[in-house]
């Protein structure tokens, strides 16, 4: 009985001190709920805000060690949105927070911790930043541009996959570090400028080596019709017709499919005229450039002013330019032929026309001072063929000729024999049909011209009036008697209605004039004796 009621005592003992035991665990249960809920409710506060100052190691690493692709540039972009809301949540609290002092290095040291030394890069010295972020954005674009240098790259396409694809990074860059985005793209500009200039001697070179088809100041209206053009048959390469437009009007119909591919132009045997390299080496030049200044302003802007755009831009075209100029005044310099040169003038139009259309206004400077090269050449050129005309007509004899009128003017007309002069003596006179031939090309490119109609027109009107001077003195062959006079009116309207059906086709209001004046010549002047 006695151990039972031990056992009992014992028991009792133990399930107190079990009771109790439990007691004490409902008591830390109550307490690790509250515990529990309290800490649901602080990380209700504290989630967003530790969201904001954390930055996953996923993006840390990317950004470190991972190559420059479009995820890399997600995880700049992360960066950067994780840095704005750093900053957003240091200005909604005035207390500093450790956990927000802990991250800050962090941040700091992935994008713009700077540390200054010196590099180089195509002998620009430019700011290398043992940085994350900026570090790997520099190395990058530093890649690329020395890339350019390499034989046979395609620069346009490096432009595209390697720069503009990653246009959001460099505005990164040169928003941390101002100084080295200009300096990055500094040293883009002299290794693109070191790239179209190679390459665009090497077009000159080719474009050099075009047979050009020679119009001396032997090709002018007044020379005389046979020995003179035997002598330039003999002398200046295959025959040709300066005075005559013909196919040549096409290049300015459709010039944008007359480009002369380099190695085309070294094997060219073929003689062309002078719009043709001309055409060909400002083609290229206008549609690089177009690319060049589109590409500038798409990578660099707006963190680089457009003063600073302008300046790169002449930095890569200049000698280019300096090319196009020397090729422009190499063409014209000796050269007589008016219609080519007007159709420079024209041909440079449309490169202004066209730039003004694709807003590229970095040319200007290169097309106005090519039109002060054409102009003046062109002035001089119509100044030439006006002496030649009044040096033909002081040639002409003031009285008819011994052998009689009609003689005498078949003479002056095509050399013919006497026996014949009696069918050719009111024939029209080669003259004309140069004389025609050359207005009628220069009014066809000034039909769709606008302000620079007048000197043209003025030019034209010279030309004019020592044509009829010549053929007015050309008439006093026939004598003063009524045979003479008949004789007279019949060539007069002969000439003039040769160049009526020569210009008939010509378009535009200067034409129109032309053919209204011509039309009271024979009217008044010549219309009565009608044609032979």
């Amino acid at each position: 009985m006695q151990s039972v009621e031990n056992h009992l005592s014992i028991f009792q003992v133990d399930l107190g001190t079990v009771s109790a035991e439990i007691e004490t665990l409902q008591t830390r249960s109550t307490a690790l709920s509250e515990k529990l809920e309290i800490r649901r409710d602080v990380e209700k506060l504290l989630g967003p805000v530790i969201e904001r100052i954390s930055i996953p190691p996923a993006v840390v690493k990317k950004i470190s060690e991972g190559p420059i692709d479009d995820a890399w540039v997600d995880c700049l972009e992360d960066l950067q949105s994780y840095a704005r809301s750093f900053a957003k949540a240091q200005e909604q609290d005035s207390q500093e927070i450790k956990a927000v002092e802990d991250v800050k290095p962090l941040i700091d040291d992935l994008s713009t911790k700077v540390c200054i030394q010196r590099g180089d890069l195509d002998s620009n010295f430019i700011l290398t930043i043992p940085s994350q972020a900026v570090e790997r954005v520099r190395d990058h674009f530093a890649i690329q541009i020395r890339a350019l240098r390499a034989a046979g790259v395609n620069a346009q396409v490096n432009q595209q996959s390697q720069f503009l694809r990653y246009k959001s990074l460099y505005a990164f860059m040169a928003k941390k570090q101002p100084q080295l985005g200009a300096e990055i793209a500094q040293a883009y500009a002299n290794t693109m400028r070191w790239y179209y200039s190679s390459h665009f001697t090497q077009y000159h070179g080719a474009l050099s080596k075009l047979k050009i088809l020679v119009t001396d100041n032997k090709y002018v209206l007044g020379d005389d019709t046979t020995a003179s053009a035997r002598g330039r048959a003999a002398n200046t390469g295959p025959p040709h017709d300066p005075y005559t437009i013909g196919r040549r009007l096409e290049i300015l119909r459709n010039p944008t499919h007359i480009a002369i591919p380099t190695n085309a132009a070294e094997e060219s045997k073929t003689s062309h005229h002078l719009e043709t390299p001309f055409l060909a080496y400002n083609l290229a030049l206008i549609d690089n450039a177009s690319f060049e200044y589109t590409f500038l302003t798409t990578l660099f802007y707006p963190s680089l002013p457009m003063s600073s755009l302008n300046k790169h831009f002449a930095t890569i075209f200049s000698p280019v330019l300096t090319l196009g100029t020397t090729l422009t005044r190499t063409l014209i310099t000796e050269t007589y032929d008016g219609i080519g040169v007007l159709l420079l003038v024209r041909l440079n139009q449309h490169f202004a026309f066209t730039l003004q259309r694709r807003r590229v206004p970095t040319l200007d400077g290169y097309i106005n001072g090519t039109s002060m090269l054409l102009w003046p050449r062109f002035q001089l050129i119509l100044d030439a063929h006006c002496e030649s005309l009044r040096r033909a007509a002081s040639a002409l004899p003031t009285r008819p000729a011994g052998g009689g009128a009609s003689s005498a003017a078949a003479l002056l007309i095509g050399g013919g024999s006497n026996n014949a002069a009696s069918a050719a003596s009111t024939a029209p006179h080669p003259l004309t049909q140069r004389f025609s031939s050359f207005v009628y090309a220069v009014l066809e490119l000034s039909a769709d011209a606008g302000d620079d109609i007048e000197p043209v027109e003025n030019s034209l009107s010279r030309l004019r009036t020592e044509y009829e001077a010549f053929l007015a003195k050309l008439a006093l062959q026939f004598g003063s008697g009524e045979r003479g006079k008949k004789d007279r009116e019949r060539m007069l309207a002969n000439n003039y209605s040769l160049c009526m059906a020569v210009l008939a086709g010509a378009r535009g209001r200067l034409a129109e004039g032309w053919k209204v004046h011509f039309e009271g010549l024979i009217a008044g002047g010549g219309g009565a004796g009608g044609r032979r």
